[in-house]
């Protein structure tokens, strides 16, 4: 949707093909027994990507939903009877960290500094570049920048380099776990995270995530875009002569001048591609290393929870056990750690009165055998640790629940392998060397999405979506 209102803003005429049966992507949202679940994101972070973008159109985020800020940002549960509210305003941090480990304030201030640059040249500086050739990266600002980006260096080691409690670690490795890859393997450039996590907030929007697709499918229209829903592209049919791509859909067949393939990128190009216009072969796919899929269930209860807050990660079990089952040896785990989001707690419309919205997502190694057993055997584990936090016996008021792991992402998504985030963003899988978005072989077919430039996640969708259309306005001028 990015890319297609970008495009249509000068002047193109744009169609959408979307599978599912509404807007959003993987952004998408069902209703049952009075709940309202968000299937896929859940967290608003970096609210500069989303003023950005829709100040290309004259609008800003609020014109189409309301953000609240949430205070504290979300709790970290170590046990039953240990866990911490990670307060927005920045001094109570300070006071947190202080109390965990004395005199740490003044690190995470510095570590705080070093994330804000990286951050300021990162999201302003590299994201927003095509990652088609290190010629991009010759801004001599960039250039002089690169030491201080620690791309070389490990997260690991970076926030141990600040912090030796083990708590504070997990707390500051964790948003790396969105990027789908160990603190050990993903490069000290991606403290920004911990910039965006502290410095710029943990948001909320009005009726849920669902609003953000909703908005970006209202302003598509306004745009001018056409849309067709319930509509998989079944073959994509490049003319070389002509420099046109023949789109072939369930509702019809379409010539276009242009196409972006925003779904799963190995899905068009291995299923909807003859062989001669593949950018990369199976065997290149197979050597990508995936972020996590997960397992998520939607649950409805008939009462309250007192002690969970909007976002909830459990660390109660041993973070690099759980890593290694999804990184290093891929396995089922057997003490996962989790997260819990609430949204019953910010926002009434998502439940019915007395009652809770959970989203709990466990994140597993991507291409493993789902069962409805296997399934059924982590909730059992999850729910009881749930309950001991709780302090209350919670299952006799589940009124619904709903699983969705591996094999619904490949049937929805048409996921590679079942994946959830994409690509880890791994320094071997950085920029240029993540899929093109450029197509090698089709030069009016560019790509968008989670397994190319700038990788997984809200922000960086919106991100791709227009790199992608100003690749495309390119070559049609």
């Amino acid at each position: 949707m990015a890319a297609a209102s970008c495009l249509a803003q000068k002047g193109l005429q744009v169609d959408v093909y979307e599978k599912n049966t509404g807007p959003g992507g993987r952004a998408q949202w069902f209703e049952a027994s009075g709940f309202t679940f968000d299937m896929g994101p859940s967290w608003y972070w970096m609210p500069d990507v989303f003023e950005r973008y829709f100040g290309l159109f004259g609008k800003t985020p609020q014109d189409y939903y309301t953000l609240e800020r949430l205070d504290p940002s979300y709790q970290v549960i170590y046990s039953k009877d240990e866990h911490y509210h990670i307060p927005a305003q920045l001094e109570k941090l300070y006071a947190l960290f202080d109390a965990i480990e004395p005199g740490s304030s003044k690190q995470l201030n510095a570590f705080l500094k070093e994330a804000e640059y990286k951050y300021q040249i990162g999201m302003n500086e590299l994201v927003y570049k095509p990652g088609k050739s290190l010629i991009e990266f010759a801004d001599l600002r960039v250039l002089k920048s690169l030491f201080r980006l620690d791309l070389l260096s490990p997260m690991s080691k970076h926030v141990r380099s600040y912090f030796t409690n083990p708590k504070l670690i997990e707390l500051l490795e964790f948003p790396v776990l969105f990027l789908g890859a160990k603190p050990s393997k993903t490069p000290a450039l991606y403290s920004l995270m911990n910039y965006a996590d502290i410095k710029l907030g943990t948001w909320y929007p009005e009726g849920g995530m669902k609003n953000i697709g909703e908005a970006m499918h209202t302003l598509a229209l306004e745009q001018g875009v056409r849309f067709h829903f319930n509509t998989p592209v079944t073959k994509l049919v490049p003319d070389q002569k002509l420099n046109t791509i023949e789109v072939i859909s369930s509702l019809k067949q379409e010539v276009y001048d242009a196409v972006i393939g925003a779904g799963d990128y190995h899905h068009i190009e291995q299923h909807l591609l003859d062989p001669t216009y593949r950018s990369y072969s199976e065997e290149y796919w197979n050597k990508r290393v995936l972020a996590p899929s997960s397992l998520i269930f939607y649950i409805g209860l008939n009462k309250k929870v007192a002690k969970l807050l909007h976002h909830n990660l459990f660390f109660d079990e041993d973070f690099n056990v759980h890593a290694t089952e999804i990184y290093d040896v891929p396995a089922w785990p057997e003490k996962p750690l989790f997260y819990v989001c609430c949204p019953s707690k910010t926002d009434a419309s998502v439940a019915p009165a007395g009652h809770e919205n959970l989203f709990i997502l466990i994140p597993l190694a991507p291409d493993m055998e789902d069962t409805e057993e296997r399934r059924e055997h982590l909730f059992a584990i999850v729910w009881k640790r749930l309950e001991t936090f709780a302090k209350e016996s919670l299952s006799q008021h589940i009124v619904y629940k709903r699983s969705y792991a591996h094999q619904d992402f490949i049937n929805d998504y048409n996921s590679f392998k079942g994946n959830a985030y994409g690509l880890a963003n791994t320094l071997s899988q950085t920029a240029i060397l993540k899929p093109s978005i450029q197509s090698s072989k089709i030069k009016n077919l560019c790509y968008a999405g989670q397994l190319t430039v700038p990788g997984p996640g809200v922000p960086p969708a919106l991100i791709s979506g227009q790199l992608a259309a100003q690749e495309i306005l390119n070559r049609l001028k």
